[in-house]
């Protein structure tokens, strides 16, 4: 029955559960893309790290440590890394790089891949450097030209293509230069304050279980803090951080599917209805309300089944572009191949989502009685007189949560979510009733007949402005707020435009160099906007408590890495112009030894350390312990180009504190960067140098692949939104079908029908379109103001564009919709219906 039932209908269903389609496409996409990460990174997780076992620590390790590590592994390398600026003599280019001082055969597993091969093992006999390739192309380098790393010159024997770990976005930010670690003391790089990383590298021939040693070393390793990594480790946090990505993703095109699904019970809700009269004659030749009912349930599967097939095979197509994309951000090769896994995920939502959403309108079947063949009630059962609608509400809920829950595996985060996703369908359909009841209410009796015509079909039985408003209004809410949302994380890392905003830092800066490299930054004609000292530490006690007290009595709160953590802290006697005290009091200077030291805290640093105004903290400044108390927090503006800090120590107690410095600059031109770089690394090559401007184009071009990525799948959720607004109006051509052909039949011509159309679909299409731009704007002001912590301020251009084109689009495909009945005779078009 269920088959004949939808031999005349069986397009209009495929319409209806077209909706769906673009969401499980999403979903299989991202699906697949997720599984085939998964499988790169556990198969290539051993090139990543390069080797069995990794220690490393950012400061020197104790003597009496590397007795340990020495035995370790039968195989064994050394690597010290930081940033640092070289220079290339053949075009006096200066950059700052990751300088990779190497010894030993490291990696042990993949490879150094260079130009010509033979290079990543020929750099380590010599006075020889690999260079990465973005390195050479900027500065049109060549093999056998040199470079001048602190006041050695190395000759370039190699390109360095990829590394283990690297990443496209990684090696543009900080490219790569190998260099033999015994080079490095000649290259006075080495000094008090330069932030280096001690790795040191294992490989074990025999058959070891690394991670029971690594239990077993921890307790001394971590006093000593020095940190591990292993294959397993680096496969298990890998795959963590790409899980995040893959579900963030997955939710955004969960969110195409669930705009899909309103156009499934809308369009469900539409077909019933006009199936009435043929439930009732059923129900009179003696079909009872549950077959009845399993007919229409079987219909929707088969069609939903038929969708969902067509959307996961999308989605494995469109899978194929996502590792072009994001290759540039993964340090795994991706590769790409059909996930069945993924494909049977997606078929198995299309059918859940189909009959769930489907289920609302459907439920009313098992009310039609045989008297409806002669009395076709257009009134809805109520929602509070059948409760099995409330029990299909409650299981579209739990479906919502279960899924965000799978995907994120918080329970908060899935609670936030669902909670979201319920808010906006309530204020959209709260707004599209105030609407109705609006016009309704205050409807303009003195405009002209097509005009009243037009609104009238607003709030009159049949009107589509509930639906249209839900559904384009949360796609074009979701597409508005994501194109907000990019421009806040845009407007954060943008320089601003003020004079005095430097846009150039030189750090390291030994101490008995700072008055020189201020006297040569002026006499390039650039200002001193700032000159900090910093001074290294960590904290010893919090409260009288050592991190083994912490370790002992997790009930404390506080995490063990507070006490590891390298702190650069500075002192000084006035507030910055990015930070104002919100508590406690601020002590400019310590005038004896004997005072207490009331030090300055960052309030989110207080809050991770769990401390508070009063509190305690023992300071170990390299070897020397200064007890402090807690005197004041501040709010930091973070997002300010300067030199802000977690701890600021009052003056009068660090100056003798072995310390570096930092300089804050301003250049103009990009010709101005270069001479003034050049001269600086000439003079002291131990300084490095941060051009945000380059920093900046590289953070750019990494939201740009960020961005595309986001907006890529939130074109999912607009398409889909539009996908639901074509079925809908399509659907409407149905239902209008007997107003128009009465308008026709009564004396309205064709110009005057397209014209109550047009007015329709234009109202429909902005208030659905304006509805959901409100949403983004109030949405994305209270991300900017409670999550990001930024001013808000939209650009309004594009956002009128959306607000045009969802509107014409209403418009246009309303207009179209109409030829049947404009082009024909009303006895045709009546003939053609029946």
């Amino acid at each position: 029955m269920a088959w004949r039932d939808s031999r005349r209908n069986r397009s209009r269903l495929f319409l209806f559960i077209s909706s769906i389609i673009l969401g499980i496409a999403a979903l299989v996409a991202i699906f697949s893309f997720g599984y085939n990460l998964r499988q790169d990174i556990d198969s290539q997780a051993m090139e990543l790290i390069g080797a069995d076992l990794v220690i490393t620590s950012n400061r020197p390790v104790d003597p009496k440590m590397l007795p340990l590590l020495d035995s370790l592994g039968n195989r064994r390398s050394k690597e010290r890394s930081f940033a640092s600026m070289i220079l290339f003599p053949k075009s006096q280019g200066t950059r700052l790089v990751q300088i990779r001082a190497l010894e030993g055969q490291f990696p042990y597993y993949g490879a150094l891949e260079t130009v010509p091969k033979a290079a990543a093992q020929g750099f380590r006999e010599g006075q020889q450097a690999l260079v990465d390739k973005t390195l050479m192309l900027q500065f049109d380098a060549r093999v056998g030209d040199s470079i001048k790393v602190g006041e050695v010159t190395f000759q370039i024997v190699g390109i360095l293509n990829k590394a283990p770990g690297q990443t496209g976005i990684s090696a543009t930010v900080a490219p790569a230069v190998y260099i033999p670690l015994r080079f490095l003391p000649q290259t006075g790089l080495e000094q008090k304050g330069s932030r280096i990383n001690y790795l040191f590298y294992y490989k074990f021939d025999q058959k070891t279980d690394v991670k029971k040693l690594v239990e077993r070393l921890e307790p001394r390793l971590e006093k000593e803090a020095l940190n591990t990594e292993t294959i397993e480790t680096q496969r298990e946090d890998m795959g963590r951080s790409f899980k995040d990505l893959t579900s963030f993703l997955a939710l955004v095109g969960f969110i195409a599917l669930l705009l899909g699904s309103i156009g499934v019970a809308s369009a469900i809700h539409v077909y019933i209805r006009e199936k009435l009269r043929s439930i009732a004659i059923l129900r009179c030749l003696g079909v009872s309300a549950t077959q009845a009912f399993l007919i229409y349930v079987i219909q929707i599967l088969g069609i939903g089944l038929l969708g969902s097939i067509i959307g996961a095979v999308l989605g494995t197509v469109v899978q194929q572009l996502l590792p072009q994309v994001l290759q540039d951000l993964l340090p795994v090769e991706i590769t790409v191949g059909i996930s069945w896994l993924a494909i049977f995920q997606g078929i198995g939502l299309g059918l859940i989502i189909s009959l769930l959403f489907a289920l609302l309108p459907l439920v009313s079947i098992r009310n039609v009685s045989p008297l409806n063949t002669l009395r076709i009630s257009l009134e809805s059962t109520s929602l509070f007189r059948d409760p099995l609608k409330w029990a299909v509400y409650a299981l579209i809920l739990l479906f919502i949560f279960g899924f965000t829950y799978l995907q994120t595996e918080k329970w908060k985060e899935a609670v936030y979510f669902t909670l979201g996703v319920l808010v906006g369908f309530l204020v959209l359909a709260g707004i599209a009733w105030t609407l109705m009841w609006a016009v309704r209410r205050f409807f303009p009796e003195r405009l002209g007949y097509i005009w009243r015509q037009g609104l009238a079909n607003l709030f009159r039985p049949n009107n589509q402005t509930l639906i249209l408003i839900i559904s384009i209004g949360l796609g074009t809410a979701f597409i508005s707020t994501l194109y907000f949302v990019q421009n806040i994380l845009l407007n954060q890392v943008t320089l601003s435009a003020s004079e005095n905003q430097p846009n150039m830092v030189l750090f390291d800066i030994q101490e008995g160099q700072r008055q020189a490299v201020a006297q040569l930054t002026k006499q390039q004609g650039l200002p001193v906007i700032q000159q900090v000292p910093i001074v290294t530490m960590r904290i010893e006690e919090i409260n009288g408590r050592t991190a083994e007290d912490v370790k002992e009595d997790s009930t404390l709160g506080v995490s063990p890495r507070a006490f590891q953590r390298e702190i650069r802290s500075t002192f000084r006697s006035a507030l910055s112009d990015s930070e104002k005290i919100i508590e406690g009091a601020w002590q400019k200077k310590v005038a004896s030894p004997n005072d207490t030291i009331y030090v300055s805290l960052d309030d989110r640093y207080a809050e991770w350390i769990k401390v508070k105004v009063g509190d305690e903290i023992v300071f170990n400044v390299q070897g020397a312990l200064i007890p402090t108390v807690v005197g004041s927090l501040r709010e930091v503006d973070w997002n300010r180009i300067q030199t802000n800090f977690r701890v600021v120590f009052p003056e009068g107690v660090l100056e003798a504190a072995p310390q570096f410095h930092v300089l804050l600059t301003r250049v103009g031109t990009p010709q101005t960067s270069a001479r003034f770089q050049q001269a600086v690394v000439r003079q002291f090559p131990n300084i490095s140098i941060i051009d945000l401007e380059l920093i900046l184009s590289v953070m750019d071009e990494l939201l740009d692949k960020i961005g595309f990525v986001i907006r890529f799948m939130a074109a999912f959720s607009i398409i889909t939104g539009l996908v639901v607004l074509i079925s809908s109006v399509l659907i409407s051509k149905y239902q209008r079908m007997q107003e128009s052909v009465l308008l026709r039949t009564l004396g309205a011509n064709r110009k005057q029908i397209f014209a109550i159309t047009a007015l329709e679909y234009f109202f429909l299409g902005a208030l659905a379109a304006g509805t959901g731009i409100v949403l983004s704007l109030a949405g994305s002001w209270a991300l900017a103001k409670y999550s990001f912590e930024t001013t808000f301020n939209p650009e309004l251009l594009p956002v009128l564009v959306l607000f045009i084109i969802i509107s014409s689009l209403t418009v246009v495909i309303g207009l179209f919709n109409s030829r049947a009945v404009v082009n024909q005779s009303p006895l045709e078009v009546l003939r053609a219906e029946g």
